[in-house]
Parts: C-alpha cells; sequence; structure tokens
C-alpha cells in the first residue's frame, strides 16, 4: 500500500527532522506566537526563550513559509514521533513501535534457540514481520508464462481458501521483461506474453484482495538473459511502483564480480524512495552468507542455492537453512527457496516433510505448484491452518534441528518456540525405514516434571493433556509428524 507522510520523506527533501523542527518552530514563534507551535511556550518569557534558542541557527537558514498556524502544529505532531496506525506514521516507525522477539521465558529455551545474532542490522520498513506467503511461477512454469496464468493462478488462490490461509502474493519470476529496453533505457513487459502489461495486471490481483510481485537481478541480465537492474535501481523502482508492484525477487546472475554487498543495497534505497511499501526479497543463493549482513537491506535472503524437486535437494537445503537460524525474525528472514509441494517429484510423506519443516524453520511459504491443476493431497499439506499458524507465530524465532538419533543422526527432533510459552516440534524421519523416535522433554527446552497438553498438527487432534518427561512416536519413513507442546501451568517463572 503508499505510504503516508513520513520523517524519512521530509527529511529527503529539507534536511533531518530536528532542523525542520527548528524551522518551523521559529517561524511560528515569529508570525503567529509561541504558542501555535508548542503547548508550554505560549508565554512572552516562552517566546523570548525560543527566539534566543534559535537565534544563531536563524542567521544561517530562512524559516520555510507557512501558510497558518495548524500547520505548524500538524507539521510538528508528524515529526515528533507519531503514533503507530495514524495515517501520517511512517511503516517504519510502526514497526519500531511494534515488538520484536520478546525474550525467551527460560535459561534452556534461550540456550536452545539462541536469537544473539537477530535483530543487529535489521531493515524496518514496515514489512515481514511474519514470513512471506504466497505463489511463485519459476519452480512449475519456469519460463513459460503469459498474462492469463497470472490471472488464472489468482482466481485459484482465491477460490481453493488458499488466499484467505495468507497465501497473498502472486510473484511473477523471471522471463516477464521484453529481451531489450525500450527507446527510454526503461524495462517492457514482454509484448507477446504480457500485451496488457504489468499495471493491468497488477489491478487484476488486487481487485482479488492479493499483491502482485516481480522479479529483476542485481546484474547487467537476469538468469534468462533480460535485462537486468544493476545501475538502473532508481529508474526501475520507480517504474514497478508505478505498476502497483507489492514485491520484488532480486537475483544475482551476470552480477560483473561485484560483491553483494554492494550491488543490493541500492535498490534497498531506491524501492524505499518510491513511498510506495515493496517486498525486498533477496535471491543472492547464500554465496557470501547473507544472514551476516542481509538484514539491513532486505526482508529476506536466500541462504542456499537453488531448490530442486528431490528427497535429497530439499533435505540439504534444510540442513544448510538451519546453520543461519540465530539471524531470523521479524522483518526479516531466512529463505531456504521456494516450496516444491505438488510438483511430482516426491512423495506425499516427503511433501509433508518439506512443509513442517520449511514452516517450522520461518521460511517464506511461497507455493512452487501449479495451483490450477491441485491434487487434493497437495491443497491438503499446504491449507492445513495450524502447520501454517506456526509459521506465521508473531514470536517470530525460527525452529532448528535439536536432536539426530541413530547410527546416521537420520531420526530427528527439530523445535521451536513459540508465543503464549508453546513449543512447536517435529519428528521427522530421514530414514530408509520406519523408526520410532523419542526425546526427553529437557532435550527440546521444556521442564522435565511439568505436564504439557500435546496436539498433533497433522491430524489435528490434541493427544494427551498429561505428558510429562519424555515423548515418542513411530514415524514413517521420510514423513514428518508434527506437534504443539502447551505447558498446563505457565512456565514464565521456572
Amino acid at each position: 500500500m503508499p505510504r503516508g507522510p513520513s520523517a524519512i520523506n521530509v527529511h529527503r527533501q529539507v534536511g533531518p527532522p530536528s532542523v525542520l523542527l527548528q524551522r518551523i518552530k521559529l517561524h511560528c514563534a515569529r508570525s503567529t506566537g509561541a504558542s501555535n507551535c508548542a503547548s508550554g511556550e505560549g508565554k512572552e518569557g516562552s517566546r523570548g526563550r525560543v527566539r534566543e534558542k534559535h537565534r544563531d541557527q536563524a542567521a544561517a537558514m530562512e524559516a520555510p513559509r507557512l501558510p497558518l498556524p495548524l500547520l505548524c502544529v500538524v507539521l510538528i505532531l508528524l515529526l515528533v514521533s507519531p503514533a503507530p496506525g495514524w495515517p501520517g506514521a511512517s511503516p517504519a516507525a510502526a514497526a519500531r513501535a511494534a515488538p520484536r522477539i520478546a525474550p525467551l521465558p527460560t535459561a534452556a529455551l534461550r540456550r536452545l534457540y539462541d536469537t544473539s545474532n537477530y535483530g543487529k542490522l535489521q531493515l524496518n520498513n514496515g514489512l515481514a514481520l511474519t514470513p512471506q506467503m504466497g505463489w511463485n511461477s519459476w519452480n512449475f512454469f519456469a519460463c513459460n508464462i503469459n498474462e492469463t496464468v497470472i490471472q488464472e493462478t489468482a482466481d485459484a488462490l482465491v477460490s481453493t481458501g488458499l488466499a484467505a490461509l495468507g497465501y497473498n502474493y502472486v510473484n511473477i519470476d523471471d522471463c516477464w521483461s521484453s529481451p531489450k529496453r525500450g527507446k527510454k533505457d526503461q524495462l517492457l513487459p514482454d509484448p507477446k506474453t504480457f500485451p496488457s502489461g504489468i499495471k493491468a495486471l497488477a489491478d487484476y490481483v488486487h481487485g482479488k484482495g492479493l499483491k502482485l510481485g516481480i522479479y529483476s537481478d542485481a546484474g547487467v541480465a537476469t538468469c534468462q538473459v533480460r535485462p537486468g537492474s544493476l545501475y538502473h535501481e532508481k529508474d526501475d523502482a520507480a517504474l514497478f511502483a508505478s505498476w502497483g508492484v507489492d514485491y520484488l525477487k532480486y537475483d544475482n546472475c551476470y552480477n560483473l564480480g561485484i560483491k553483494p554487498e554492494k550491488r543490493y543495497p541500492p535498490m534497498r534505497d531506491a524501492l524505499n524512495s518510491t513511498g510506495r511499501q515493496i517486498f525486498y526479497s533477496l535471491c543472492e543463493w547464500g554465496q557470501d552468507d547473507p544472514a551476516l549482513w542481509a538484514g539491513k537491506v532486505g526482508n529476506s535472503w536466500r541462504t542456499t542455492d537453488d531448490i530442486v524437486d528431490t528427497w535429497k535437494s530439499m533435505t540439504d537445503i534444510a540442513d544448510k537453512n538451519n546453520k543461519w537460524a540465530s539471524y531470523a525474525g521479524p522483518g526479516g528472514w531466512n529463505d531456504p527457496d521456494m516450496l516444491e509441494v505438488g510438483n511430482g517429484g516426491m512423495t506425499f510423506a516427503e511433501y509433508r516433510s518439506h512443509f513442517s519443516i520449511w514452516a517450522l524453520m520461518k521460511a517464506p511459504l511461497l507455493i512452487g505448484c501449479d495451483v490450477r491443476n491441485m491434487t487434493s493431497e497437495t491443497l491438503e499439506i499446504l491449507s492445513n491452518k495450524e502447520v501454517i499458524q506456526v509459521n506465521q507465530d508473531p514470536l517470530g524465532v525460527q525452529g532448528r534441528r535439536i536432536l539426530g538419533q541413530g547410527k546416521y543422526g537420520c531420526r530427528e527432533v527439530w523445535a521451536g518456540p513459540l508465543s503464549g510459552n508453546r513449543l512447536a516440534v517435529a519428528l521427522w524421519n530421514r530414514c530408509s525405514e520406519t523408526a520410532n523416535i523419542t526425546m526427553k522433554l529437557p532435550e527440546v527446552g521444556l521442564d522435565g516434571s511439568s505436564a504439557y497438553s500435546v496436539r498433533d498438527l497433522w491430524k489435528q487432534e490434541t493427544l494427551s493433556e498429561n505428558v510429562i518427561g519424555t515423548f515418542g512416536a513411530q514415524v514413517d519413513v521420510h514423513d514428518c509428524k508434527m506437534y504443539i507442546f502447551t505447558p498446563a501451568v505457565s512456565i514464565s517463572s521456572i
């Protein structure tokens, strides 16, 4: 959505807010009396103090010509930390006012689910307070896309109920643009596949209550050799905003050997300067460990190479993404790439594992199949509301691998804290045969002597109200069982 007036936008035009505030107060004091500028400064003595305080600055700068005393008051209110949710409040201000990751209640949880690297350099554009959800064209369609496919996908997200569950980004990947820029050096939609243009497509998607995403590259060309945005960041960002784009996936091909730390921030700045909130997804493939630097640049960052629709690819990527768990949180998320659920390369059990672990890791949930032609099994996985709620939990702590049992460590326990002193646990069987996976509650950060209610998220039923000490289950080959543990009494005082 377009952003309202903000201190950031004012700063670009006339200088820091503190300087503008001084100018406004000085002008009000001169022309209308200081009582029009701020409460408590209406007396003659106060007015004199205002003049005294700003005499030196006044000699160096001309006060703005403001037509009405009331305008002085309004501008001052906008500059002095507008309340979150006010029409004039910037998204950044709203995000700063919201809680980030709340401290975990026990030492055991803080040790196992370290968040010490989160938030040091988080981008604060008011987006990504939970991981993004939606659909992306690449995994299934690759370059075989057109505006009809995108429109029908938006229709299907709504008709299947997926949009109502939070899948609200409809993201076009590579191959949407013409092979060359236009006469004015601007990006052009491919006239054969997107004849109506991206603005018309964005209007269609917005009309469904959804958001439109687009793709470009932090290089001179995209991976499919369409024009990239390197050195065109400002113009391309302005163009995307004018079209009504809500999301940008920014790839890493043909990058001239320039470090990503240099190539990705210019697009961040260009997007922010448009005045439109645009989710910024960095697709750097994890080559330069973006978790270490991308938090101040984007709302999500790829930690791995592209996923492939195989069990080996999915499990390898899960392990690589797990390494960076302490860096993710509200505002910026580790991205192990899009979902392959429904594309046919894995079994139902493997896809259920894929979705469970991505949800637990607070990964973006971007559907990669053809949602117009899903099987009932695919829809069953993608529409599990309780698993989605784990992913979208406001606490925002990335779940991670806690235990690996057996000769090869293939009987795994993954877990992550949730709001309300709850804990999500996944028992994941990566072995080649059915396995019993058990855990002691303290191994995942719970109190071994307390009772817990345990809910099975795939069966969608409560298994027990009184689990104490240990817990386990039999898990089929390559399958995953997922639970939420809720204490019978609060553990905040433990």
